[in-house]
């Protein structure tokens, strides 16, 4: 299987941007390595499966 990089683009607001940078700079890393290794932990499925349902249950879905 090959490996490769795609690009993922995301609009965010300014506040969580800055936010995103603070986290990123506390640990010396880049706002998009900070944000590809948030998402690669390991507990991922379950914040986002949980965020799905609660963004569900706020929006009446069911």
């Amino acid at each position: 299987m090959r490996m490769g990089t795609e690009v993922f683009s995301l609009r965010i607001d300014h506040e969580l941007l800055e936010r995103l940078r603070e986290h990123a700079a506390k640990r010396g890393m880049s706002v998009q390595d900070y944000v590809v290794r948030t998402l690669m932990r390991d507990d991922f499925d379950q914040r986002f499966q949980t965020a799905v349902e609660e963004t569900e249950r706020f929006y009446g879905v069911t």
